[in-house]
């Protein structure tokens, strides 16, 4: 069944008309295009997406192992058949994919051995599958240690410094700590760096469990046994942890890498391991210290304390060995008919730690589900202007690898034509819709918003997003998958997007029948995002003038500065501000209203010669790389945006103006004037290239 649900009628051709003088698109362009996304609006064929998350959920498939090869073979088939071109791009890269072995132990004053796997649920078949691992967390340290224990709350950096200063002994515990507060494996760093020797990792019912609602199989929220698995990879770089820079290419290739020892590389050394609550609450009811502050409870059903006591041991034991793997990426390309070296790329992994049906394959299915789309009109002869990727992702789940490699392989390639990148890691997780992107992305998602209806309903997507908000809000990209490297390592504009919700995160029960019954048991959201980003996707595909929202970085940096200010404040009182980043900022502001007019009025006029248009849109591309400094951040040179970065404190939060944003994290203040020079020539880097763009389109 084929859906096209949201008409473009009459009345619409007035938005085309905006379209044509705020998106890109010449007076001449109208009628093709508007025909175009009519076209692929009826093109998406809903039901396509429930058969491929199917099939790609029938079975456990981490990376590495033979069910994730047929996840990898249906792909190249799905898009070979939809007319892409497609290649496999083969990496080795150096992971676990096992737990190897594994014990978790209370010794006394009780000798009980904790469960470390989900329990198996009468009507869910896939709970039962003897493929299913242990809860494991890569790149955790192999030891056997027994100790005291110490409730560490989330485990950030603060409950750190907080358990420092109320002076307790840390040195030569085992830290047991919640999930939540920041990326798992800077517990495991912090934990580390205060001497402590292991560390248990749960997911209070606080944060999702029974205070949240009913559990499952009865509701979708974590139940006792419920495990997070997860990469505890906390290196100053993202990627392969033997080749930082340069690609993991093949062992047996022709051409060989230098690849780092295992034994120089900062791994965590303690030995992790995550459990559920049920196992959880085996520890810390038998905890004997004092409480907790008021913040740290969690909704356990005692107080929760600090310390175990003396008579309270527990053993960790873990037994992993990492080794190489062969990841494979798998890329599919619309070559576009006028353009085909400037490249719109979307892309989701594909490796789960179980069978991955909200993540990451909903991404994965609905990708698949836009090919076909795409395909259909493709091979009638409506091709888009530029070229199409489509990215699927390996060894995503330890460390965000597989795409990682990519980027590096073609960096210089990328950064000449990558127009953006736009990721689904599990993109269709539930029902409600949202977004993060970079500045110049966002316009293009609301507008997309408003031109697709919300599954089971008579409003528009956008309507349901924004709520009672003239506009919905679009955050900005963190961390944690696999925009990462387009984004903050070569300066590729980025968005993640798609519908969310509750889900059984990381652990054996994210399958088909947890998605039926919670996540979207019409399988209609997953038409519906590929309407919507295909919309996002054609639309930057087509537009005689890349569709940019240039005037978007000055208003965004001007709040952005702002805060920025208000933070530095609150290391030193006395800070003024910055003054070079000030005058900067105002001349970005005048060369985008002028940029605007010029871009208006050029696309009115529709004399745009195709020569200009060539030099203005590869202008355009080159427009985020103003943010890619080479001495990157000082707290790992891999990261070399100075506009956003994931928080190298917590690992997904994002950090605007990460070099600001590091400075106040450790209280120093003798750079903010090397970073008001950095941020000042970044940006009038930017407005001279925003004014040569006007200059042309002139």
């Amino acid at each position: 069944m084929k859906h096209q649900l949201l008409a473009l009628t009459a009345a619409s051709l007035l938005s085309f008309q905006a379209l044509a003088q705020q998106d890109g698109f010449l007076p001449t362009q109208l009628e093709g295009q508007k025909k175009f996304e009519a076209d692929f609006l009826k093109a998406v064929d809903y039901d396509r997406f429930k058969i491929h998350l199917t099939e790609l959920t029938k079975n456990p498939h981490i990376a590495g192992t033979p069910e994730n090869e047929l996840v990898k073979d249906y792909m190249v088939k799905t898009m070979s058949d939809a007319g892409m071109e497609v290649k496999v791009w083969p990496y080795d890269v150096y992971l676990p994919n096992h737990p190897g072995k594994s014990e978790l132990q209370i010794i006394s004053p009780v000798k009980l051995t904790l469960s470390q796997k989900e329990g198996e649920i009468e009507e869910d078949p896939f709970s039962k599958d003897p493929r299913l691992h242990l809860g494991f967390n890569a790149f955790s340290g192999s030891g056997d240690v027994t100790a005291e224990v110490v409730y560490v709350n989330y485990g950030t950096r603060e409950d750190f410094m907080k358990l420092a200063e109320m002076g307790v002994p840390l040195a030569g515990k085992i830290a047991v700590a919640r999930y939540g507060g920041n990326f798992r494996g800077y517990k495991a760093k912090y934990a580390e760096q205060y001497g402590m020797i292991g560390l248990v990792v749960y997911t209070d019912p606080k944060d999702s469990g029974f205070t949240r609602g009913e559990v499952y199989p009865k509701g979708p929220f974590f139940n006792e046994t419920t495990i997070q698995r997860g990469s505890m990879l906390t290196l100053d770089f993202t990627g392969d942890p033997l080749t930082p820079n340069r690609p993991a290419l093949p062992l047996d290739g022709a051409k060989k890498i230098k690849r780092d020892d295992p034994a120089d590389v900062a791994f965590h050394t303690i030995p992790v391991t995550p459990i559920g609550y049920g196992a959880a609450k085996e520890i810390l009811s038998r905890m004997t210290g004092s409480e907790v502050p008021a913040e740290w409870q969690g909704a356990l059903p005692f107080t929760y304390r600090i310390t175990g006591g003396e008579e309270l041991k527990v053993r960790v034991m873990v037994d992993q060995k990492p080794d190489f793997i062969r990841a494979n990426n798998v890329i599919g390309t619309f070559v576009g008919k006028d353009f085909p070296d400037e490249w719109i790329i979307l892309g989701s992994h594909y490796d789960a730690w179980s069978f991955g049906a909200t993540d990451p394959n909903s991404g994965t299915a609905m990708l698949l589900t836009f090919a076909e789309a795409l395909g259909e009109l493709y091979k009638k002869g409506q091709k888009p202007s530029r070229s199409i990727l489509i990215g699927h992702w390996d060894a995503e789940e330890q460390g965000v690898i597989g795409s990682t490699e990519w980027v590096e392989h073609l960096k210089k390639e990328l950064g000449a034509k990558a127009v953006s990148y736009m990721n689904f890691d599990g993109g269709v997780s539930g029902r409600n819709f949202g977004a993060s992107a970079a500045p110049t992305l966002k316009k293009l998602i609301i507008d997309a918003s408003k031109e697709v209806v919300y599954p089971d309903s008579s409003k528009t997507v956008f309507e349901v997003w924004a709520g009672k908000n003239p506009e919905p809000g679009i955050g900005n990209l963190g961390g944690g998958s696999d925009h990462i490297a387009f984004y903050m390592h070569v300066g590729i504009p980025s968005l993640s997007g798609g519908s969310g919700g509750p889900t059984a995160y990381h652990s054996n029960y994210d399958n088909l029948h947890y998605y039926s019954k919670f996540s979207d048991p019409s399988f209609k959201m997953g038409g519906a995002v590929a309407q919507l980003f295909g919309l996002v996707a054609i639309r930057q595909a087509n537009a005689a003038v890349i569709p940019y929202d240039v005037p978007r970085y000055a208003k965004d940096l001007k709040g952005h500065f702002e805060q920025a200010v208000k933070n530095v404040k609150t290391i030193d009182a006395n800070f003024a501000g910055f003054d070079q980043v000030d005058a900067a900022l105002r001349s970005l502001e005048a060369s985008s209203a002028a940029y605007q007019n010029a871009l208006e009025s050029g696309l009115t006029a529709g004399n745009l010669s195709a020569s200009s248009l060539q030099k203005i849109n590869k202008g355009l591309i080159g427009l985020e790389k103003s943010w890619i400094d080479p001495k990157g951040m000082y707290y790992g040179s891999w990261y070399k945006s100075l506009y956003v970065c994931n928080d190298p404190f917590s690992g997904y939060a994002s950090w605007i103006l990460p070099g600001i944003q590091y400075e106040v994290a450790i209280k120093n203040t003798t750079r903010l004037e090397e970073w008001d020079t950095r941020y000042a020539k970044a940006i009038l880097n930017l407005s001279k290239k925003i004014d040569k763009l006007t200059s042309q389109l002139q």
